[in-house]
């Protein structure tokens, strides 16, 4: 039996061994028809040990990333609570919707001829976490995005080094970015 959850046909199946029950989430978007994937884990929990993102993608969606323009047509494959407050452009990529009002991200084209981009998740880093968020669990592709993830303490590491805690205005675009990557720049 396949019911809809979220705007979005999920499948129930259950494994006997493990008493788990999975869901199968079909995704028919502008970058993906027909994709299917299983959630295996409870929303937000069942994270890697070494994976601990600071911000919810929910919570991400509210303060600003991406130009607003991230997720505009796959709202359907994640819950409807993520977007009351989302600061979501209607057109194109716009700085007055990231929280520190610079731009802070390259483009899809620069993603895609860097290999940074898996084939499961054409639209990057951010909707691979929604979905690991979400339950799904890819053993290869979540070691190598949480490899990616925890490099990104570079950035953090440089705005402490160079800016006074709670000076939001000072390395803005690297706060930005960092954001970008579940750390609340806000804090340091």
């Amino acid at each position: 039996m396949v019911v809809r959850v979220h705007g979005v046909h999920v499948a129930p199946v259950r494994f006997r061994a493990f008493r788990l029950m999975k869901k199968l989430v079909v995704v028919n978007d502008k970058m993906q028809k027909n994709y299917q994937y299983y959630l295996t884990e409870p929303i937000g929990k069942n994270f890697a040990l070494e994976f601990k993102p600071e911000l919810t993608p929910q919570e991400m969606l509210a303060l600003g990333v991406f130009g607003g323009k991230y997720m505009t047509d796959c709202q359907k494959e994640f819950p409807s609570s993520w977007f009351k407050k989302a600061k979501l452009s209607p057109e194109k990529y716009d700085i007055k919707f990231n929280y520190f009002k610079v731009r802070a991200s390259q483009s899809l084209r620069i993603w895609r001829e860097k290999g940074w981009i898996y084939k499961e998740d054409p639209r990057g880093w951010f909707q691979w976490y929604c979905r690991y968020y979400m339950g799904r669990r890819l053993e290869q592709e979540d070691k190598r995005q949480i490899k990616r993830w925890k490099a990104i303490k570079r950035h953090i590491v440089a705005i402490i080094n160079n800016c006074r805690r709670g000076d939001l205005n000072c390395r803005a675009r690297q706060r930005q970015a960092v954001m970008h990557w579940a750390y609340d720049s806000r804090k340091f």
